[in-house]
């Protein structure tokens, strides 16, 4: 099956670019298609300081979507938005005050690689921190999510007004254009010794399955600091491909969801090996459009989940946020709407704050989904409770409050 190859260079413009991120991307694209997938083809996108976050996850979920093995080469550097204190890779237009508009969140990458099965997803990448970063990350490591095999390094501050170059990427693309594809492992390890021949030590290096663990805590990988590196693969299997990139009402666009899938099922039902595991299942059938089917199994574990754990619990909303996805693949917006609406509402219940992760991208996804109603009645009939969650939940994206009022006055008014 063909790979997908997703070159990503980022850095901001001006003085505040630690890194030459967009230097490398020639130098991989010396590298053939194949040989950076590992497979006999691939397809390769290209996507070089761009100045939108939305333009990145649009590219992103694509290259999600995509069948086969996924590969994702990420060069640049990542900064801290002053709000919530998040980690984000810093485009072309990214300064200290708007990375929360202008950047692209990390956990963006998770969520929408975690859609994916397990053991088709690489990311390797070589990424520089200022300090401010640097310092949060030594203490929580970069997270990536569980069925994602990562490997790369994190820089520290190269020093004032020094702009680095992204010598760790160059060295991958170098053993790769030399002949041949090394297993990543060892990939990895080249490309580090051919660094720390440089002089290059003190990076936290990131290897394995997900590189949110310190020092190779966790179950999956680890993050240490060069030269001592480890190697090993997370677990985990998405439950359906990532969504397909979808036009967004009236210019508002929603982020990714911020969900995290359960860390064990239900008691009483859990699966005896890969093949028995409830998401690959649903996988499976909503690839073969038995959409039915797929809701039915999904909303069996939600029960399950709801008996075993109880109402507003991580088990209950994970299995809600799947069926709002699955709702969202069968072409049923208004049920995905209705669903994400019901999720934010119990996180919100439960105490989550209004400008948590997870409340956000519910709120933003049953925007998202409400703007794709087709029955102006439905919609109508949804507005005001949607306009009165946005009220609580404005998000990031500015005037997505008065979007839904306008579109409802519209809506109103068409009656």
């Amino acid at each position: 099956m063909p790979g997908t190859v997703l070159l990503l260079a980022a850095s901001p413009v001006g003085k505040g670019c630690l890194v030459d991120a967009a230097s490398v991307l020639p130098v991989l694209a010396a590298v053939p298609p194949a040989v950076l997938a590992g497979t006999d083809t691939a397809n390769v996108v290209e996507l070089a300081d761009p100045l939108e976050p939305q333009a990145v996850l649009t590219r992103l979920r694509a290259a999600a979507a995509a069948p086969g093995p996924l590969t994702v080469f990420v060069t640049g550097q990542l900064q801290l938005d002053r709000k919530q204190r998040l980690p984000h890779l810093a485009l072309a237009r990214t300064t200290p005050s708007t990375v929360r508009y202008t950047g692209f969140p990390w956990h963006w990458f998770r969520e929408e690689l975690r859609l994916r099965s397990a053991g088709t997803t690489t990311l390797l990448v070589d990424l520089h921190a200022d300090a401010e970063t640097w310092a949060w990350l030594r203490g929580r490591g970069l997270e990536c999510g569980p069925g994602v095999t990562v490997y790369g390094r994190v820089a520290p501050p190269a020093g004032r007004r020094r702009v680095a170059a992204p010598t760790y990427m160059k060295a991958v693309a170098t053993v790769l254009r030399s002949g041949g594809r090394p297993e990543l492992e060892q990939l990895h390890q080249m490309a580090l010794a051919r660094i720390a021949g440089e002089g290059e030590v003190g990076d936290l290096v990131l290897w394995g399955g997900d590189a949110g663990a310190s020092g190779g805590a966790g179950g999956g990988a680890g993050a240490g600091f060069a030269p001592a590196a480890g190697a090993g693969r997370g677990s985990g299997v998405g439950f359906a491909p990532a969504a397909p990139s979808l036009p967004v009402p009236e210019g508002f666009a929603p982020g990714p969801p911020g969900r995290s899938r359960p860390q064990a099922p239900p008691e009483g039902v859990t699966p005896d090996g890969p093949e028995d595991d409830p998401h690959a299942l649903i996988t499976a059938a909503v690839q073969a459009g038995d959409h039915p089917a797929a809701d039915a199994l999904a909303a069996r574990w939600e029960h399950a989940a709801l008996l075993a754990h109880g109402a507003g619990s991580a088990e209950v909303l994970h299995w809600s946020e799947v069926r709002a996805d699955l709702a969202m693949f069968a072409g049923d917006a208004e049920r995905s709407c209705r669903t994400w609406m019901a999720v934010a509402a119990a996180r919100l219940a439960a105490g989550q704050p209004a400008d948590a992760v997870p409340v956000e991208a519910a709120v933003d996804r049953a925007h998202h989904q409400w703007g794709r109603i087709t029955d102006r009645g439905r919609a109508r009939d949804l507005g005001p409770a949607l306009a009165e969650l946005r009220g609580r939940v404005p998000g990031r994206r500015q005037g997505a409050l008065d979007h839904v009022r306008e579109q409802l006055r519209h809506l109103q008014t068409q009656s």
